[in-house]
């Protein structure tokens, strides 16, 4: 047994948690051969309920999990954490423009981010799930100098793991199956699936698709997939984030060599300014992401990601004061 990793989830008591929290306790992230400790942190308000999710942890008796803390403190929760699931964030109030959202949203993720820097382990690995993912993961990452900035990363697997869904229930195809599929961006309905690359089963996506299909159906179901269940269930996606977040840091901490989505702090690759968290095509190595260099961009292709690269500026600008 390799010695425990401690493991923050912020937003303990809501919905996302529930799901996330299970899946990390049974070893999903780090390997059955890890021990987990996990750090919950909540408002002062839900700390009640979090006490309850922890006693439903305890009673599914996880040989691998050895200890619950659960605080409204900051510096606490994050002390000597290896891996920190950033989840909750102020919902976006009725009426309320996206500047708001994401100063408000600011006063959450600015101190955080520094007492990650302050009381984090070395290896620290943060994965922001709560919206506006993207710039939330930005201002983190600022507040925390003493952290390398590609170790705050944003959620853009739940979006990849919905492209490769959709192209499965399509073709009629385990979704294993498929290699190279990429989603460019923002979380946001911006975002840009891209098939240019995929293939299944050795052929290329692109060529059993139809182009109507593509452009009209799939890219927008994609970006709006949160919406359609919001509207179906009558709640968002807590359930798939969660599995998705999982997805994610396992992957980042272990390793693939299989094409993922990952939004991390863009380097300069393929034009896209510097600094900004930008969904990428990135593998993992050496507990590090890469992003997959070298591919060709089209004129149609350069247009979508340079939407996006417009947006998240523009998000940027909004809580430059943050910066």
């Amino acid at each position: 047994m390799n010695s425990p990793k401690k493991i923050a989830v912020t937003g303990a008591a809501g919905q996302i948690a529930y799901s996330l929290l299970w899946r990390i306790a049974n070893g999903d992230v780090y390997g059955a051969d890890t021990a987990i400790e996990l750090s919950l942190l909540e408002i002062p308000e839900a700390v009640g309920a979090t006490q309850g999710v922890a006693m439903e942890l305890s009673d599914s008796a996880f040989p691998l999990l050895k200890n619950i803390t659960i605080t409204s403190d900051a510096n606490e929760a994050f002390d000597g954490v290896n891996a920190a699931f950033l989840v909750g964030a102020k919902p976006r109030g009725k009426g309320e423009e996206r500047a708001a959202l994401l100063a408000n949203n600011g006063k959450i993720f600015g101190p955080q981010g520094r007492a990650i820097n302050d009381h984090a382990a070395d290896d620290v690995r943060v994965l922001v799930v709560g919206n506006p993912a993207n710039t939330n993961a930005l201002i983190a990452a600022s507040a925390a100098p003493d952290v390398p900035a590609s170790r705050f990363n944003a959620m853009m697997r739940l979006d990849h793991n919905r492209a490769i869904s959709q192209l499965a229930d399509k073709l009629g195809r385990d979704s294993v199956d498929f290699e190279n599929v990429v989603v460019w961006g923002n979380h946001s309905a911006t975002q840009f699936p891209d098939i240019t690359y995929a293939t299944v089963g050795g052929k290329k996506v692109a060529d059993l698709v139809d182009h109507d299909w593509y452009l009209n159906e799939f890219i927008p179901r994609v970006a709006k997939r949160g919406a359609e269940i919001i509207e179906v269930r009558g709640k968002s996606s807590a359930a798939s984030a969660a599995s998705s977040a999982v997805d994610h840091m396992r992957d980042w901490i272990r390793g693939t060599s299989k094409w993922s989505s990952a939004a991390i702090a863009s380097t300069g690759a393929y034009g896209i300014p510097e600094g900004i968290i930008i969904g990428l095509p990135t593998v993992s190595r050496n507990g590090e992401w890469e992003v997959v260099e070298g591919l060709d961009i089209s004129d149609a292709q350069r247009k979508r990601i340079d939407a996006n690269v417009a947006e998240l500026q523009e998000e940027r600008a909004a809580v430059s004061d943050l910066l």
